[in-house]
């Protein structure tokens, strides 16, 4: 008996017997002691026994194995209310037939795990563990406020076969959002309930005109800048067309290595490794028409890695255009057209204080989340989300200078020493390296 005492470690119960098994602990318990007044009038030991009931409920796991409790709970009536009662359990959540710690234990390991392997491990329904998971993201959202960007972006992410927008902090590289679509009105009712949005400066976005007339619309002080990352990749693109054009006039072992060569034609050429450098010398003397297009891409991204104001920077990408062979103008066209539509909110990346207006690091999420809902054997759309905003330890706070006040108590003032956090939203570095070490332990348990 003295081994199951404290089996537990909960002190409002005695343990009456354990049995154990390969993957379960059996616990028989009872109340430690009597209550001491009666929970409906107040009356103190005025109360007698009025029978009971046996009740089943779960705990947290315990050395690697599930923990059921199987508590003989009595039944009480007052003598001066003549209502009757059964004992009071503090520990534990009786809706849901578990203790109150087996709840938090869900709650946060279910952000950083796989509703099936919780449901393994604790011996509970899946269903369940869901119900709890959305409680505590209601909880979750409601208790945590993220700063809203002074340079606000604005993304997408295919997620379950639909295109969500993404709303990050563009220099803190963090997701403050991820909107349940893109639709113009949905984008629109974020924008204009944004706490202190005058605070926004600029809105970085991708060429989509729905974004632009949310911002316009609910932002006009911003002044909005066309990601640099959507813009240049129009170039790779143009040269992606030539490459699978010269790719059909191939033979199969050609095609195959010019195939798998894309990879660095597509790279700066300041970037390639020697080998890669004579893979890329290979092909463009080979195939000139893929050289010259080569070099139309490198010259066009070289505009938006200097710092040359937007006059200059027009001026520059009028003269690459002009020095534009026809033959590779169709190639080009769709690029110069988005350079036309857009003008005026590319060029705004020219007169930025700095040149890191970009959300190509959302990109990447992309890809883990195909990998984080695969693991997770179908979850919602709002299951993503939580993941992604609120899992433990992935919130870049600033601590900002301590702030002194004096709250007047009596004949003495109190000073209160403030140290106020801003919250900049769910670090993407940090969520990256969280989400890979979940896929790595559900491939593990497999």
């Amino acid at each position: 008996m003295s081994d199951n005492v404290n089996i537990l470690n909960i002190e409002e119960l005695n343990i009456l017997k354990v049995d154990e098994t390969d993957i379960d602990y059996h616990i028989t318990a009872e109340m430690a002691s009597p209550p001491s007044y009666c929970p409906q009038c107040g009356c103190v030991a005025n109360l007698q026994g009025y029978g009971g009931k046996e009740q089943l409920f779960l705990d947290t796991p315990s050395h690697g194995k599930r923990v059921g409790v199987k508590l003989h709970r009595k039944r009480y009536r007052c003598k001066e209310c003549s209502r009757t009662f059964l004992e009071p359990l503090k520990f534990m959540d009786e809706s849901r037939a578990m203790t109150t710690r087996l709840i938090e234990y869900i709650e946060k390991q279910s952000l950083k795990r796989t509703f099936t392997s919780l449901s393994d491990e604790i011996g509970l329904d899946e269903k369940t563990i869901r119900n709890v998971f959305k409680d505590y993201a209601r909880e979750l959202e409601k208790h945590t406020h993220f700063t809203t960007p002074k340079w606000l972006g604005i993304d997408e992410a295919h997620l379950l076969h639909n295109y969500r927008c993404v709303i990050s902090n563009v220099r803190e590289r963090t997701i403050v959002e991820i909107l349940k679509n893109r639709n113009k009105p949905t984008v629109i009712d974020y924008l204009k309930q944004l706490p202190n949005k005058e605070y926004v400066e600029i809105v970085c976005m991708d060429m989509w005109p729905t974004y632009r007339d949310s911002a316009k619309l609910a932002l006009p002080h911003a002044k909005i800048v066309i990601d640099k990352f959507h813009v240049v990749k129009g170039a790779n693109i143009a040269l992606e067309k030539i490459r699978k054009e010269i790719r059909r006039t191939l033979t199969d072992t050609q095609r195959k290595t010019l195939m798998h060569d894309r990879y660095t034609l597509l790279k700066r050429k300041a970037k390639l490794k020697p080998f890669q450098l004579l893979k890329l010398e290979s092909w463009t003397l080979n195939f000139p028409q893929l050289g010259l297009a080569h070099r139309l891409k490198e010259e066009f991204f070289d505009i938006f890695d200097t710092s040359v104001d937007r006059y200059e920077a027009m001026n520059r990408y009028q003269e690459w255009k002009g020095q534009t062979p026809s033959s590779m103008k169709p190639y080009f066209a769709d690029l110069n057209t988005s350079m036309k539509n857009w003008e005026k909110e590319i060029f705004n990346y020219f007169d930025l204080p700095d040149k890191r207006a970009t959300n190509a690091y959302t990109e990447t999420l992309n890809g883990l989340i195909k990998i984080m809902n695969r693991n997770g054997r179908g979850y919602s759309f709002d299951v993503l989300r939580t993941k992604v905003l609120f899992t433990e330890g992935v919130h870049k706070v600033k601590k900002l200078n301590y702030r002194r006040r004096h709250i007047d108590q009596g004949f003495l003032p109190i000073l209160i020493i403030d140290e106020p956090e801003l919250n900049l939203g769910a670090d993407v570095s940090t969520l990256i390296q969280k989400l890979l070490e979940e896929n790595k332990q559900s491939l593990s348990t497999r």
